[in-house]
Formats: structure tokens, C-alpha cells, sequence
């Protein structure tokens, strides 16, 4: 499944588009941002899911380390299997156990 690349534009957007000239990917979602708001726009396009993505990515190349050591494929795949493992592993002893009361 491809996703469609989104890039959020700045907080000083400007559109780029003339009158005799279709509107770009950007423009329109200038113009979305500008008609439902920037939260309603991340909601629209799922641009939490790159967020989340691009977290979990820095989260593991910050413990782990930005390359793989190994050579070949099935070593480099063994690798980040063992590194998400732990990486998961770190995270749930970190992680609050939460009980509803009352």
C-alpha cells in the first residue's frame, strides 16, 4: 500500500499558485488549512501516523545506534528484530500501569 507523501507546510504559508494555473498538491492543502484549521488538516491527511513513525524511528536509532553493524540481509533483519525487541521491552518497564478507581 503506498501512502501519499504529506508534508505539513509552514505556520508562514503563503499559496503558490497564479490564476491561470492549477492549484498544486500544496495549495490545496493551504487552502484546506486555512478552511477547517491545522488539527481538523492532521486529522484529514493522518499525519499522526508519520508523526508516530518518525518518533519511534529517532527513539530507535537514539538507543540503539543509527546503522546496523550486521552485513547481510538475514543478519541486518535478525539485528533489528533483537533491537525492537529490546527497544519494546524497555518501554513496557517504563511504562505506568494505569487502574481505574471509583
Amino acid at each position: 500500500m503506498w501512502l501519499e507523501v504529506i508534508i505539513p507546510p509552514r505556520a508562514t504559508l503563503v499559496p503558490s499558485n497564479t490564476a491561470d494555473t492549477a492549484p498544486t498538491r500544496r495549495d490545496r492543502h493551504i487552502q484546506r488549512i486555512v478552511d477547517t484549521g491545522r488539527m481538523s488538516w492532521q486529522a484529514e491527511t493522518k499525519y499522526g501516523r508519520r508523526s508516530k513513525g518518525e518518533t519511534a524511528m529517532a527513539r530507535y536509532k537514539g538507543i540503539l545506534g543509527d546503522r546496523l553493524h550486521a552485513r547481510s540481509l538475514p543478519a541486518q533483519q535478525a539485528e533489528a528484530i533483537i533491537g525492537v525487541t529490546a527497544l519494546n521491552r524497555m518501554l513496557d518497564a517504563g511504562r505506568p500501569t494505569s487502574v481505574r478507581s471509583a
